[in-house]
């Protein structure tokens, strides 16, 4: 496991209002997200990403949200059903090897992996998997907290998701985080 795991508890700080000041989701996803997508939440906590992925995925799009922690599953579920947007989420409790997505091979149109990576136990198991999960010509956004992970640390993501096949699409500029928008090419290799 990795060596610190976001606790339960800390999902509702997560999911306060005053977060979407400085990391606005529907800003933030908007540019990479359509209706009818089926889109991946990898490290989804309470869903402060996911639900707003939900409305731009429409009601013929999908977010499957995947978090090892039960607890935020849960509250997850119950902040999509009062929201109504249940229908649109597919929630998963994932291990500590695997995001349980096996099924899933070649159907996921965009990934979001927001603050995640850096409590993975390998990184290079999870760029894999997602590498296989995504279709061909499908986006990724990784982004890891500026104030946790060094510029270096984040390097080293980026390279692990280079070496599972993707591509460097852009570099996308958001406050207090490093991030990229990779790419899973269309002629390997």
């Amino acid at each position: 496991m990795a060596e610190h795991v976001c606790p339960w508890w800390m999902g509702y700080l997560l999911i306060l209002p005053l977060r979407r000041l400085y990391e606005n989701p529907t800003r933030i996803l908007g540019p990479f997200v359509e209706p009818g997508m089926t889109v991946l939440d990898v490290g989804c906590a309470m869903g402060f990403f996911s639900l707003p992925l939900a409305r731009l995925t429409g009601e013929n799009g999908r977010v499957v949200c995947v978090d090892l922690q039960p607890r935020m599953i849960r509250t997850l579920e119950r902040r999509a059903k009062r929201a109504g947007l249940v229908d649109r989420i597919e929630s998963r409790v994932c291990t500590e090897t695997s995001l349980t997505v096996e099924d899933m091979t070649g159907e996921i149109d965009f990934a979001c992996v927001f603050h995640v990576v850096h409590e993975v136990p390998d990184a290079s198991v999870l760029m894999a998997e997602l590498y296989e999960v995504l279709r061909t010509g499908a986006r990724m956004l990784v982004a890891e907290p500026a104030g946790h992970i060094s510029v270096a640390e984040f390097a080293v993501t980026v390279a692990l998701a280079e070496g599972a096949g993707f591509e460097i699409e852009a570099r996308p500029v958001l406050k207090r985080s490093h991030a990229v928008l990779l790419c899973k090419p269309s002629n390997p290799g």
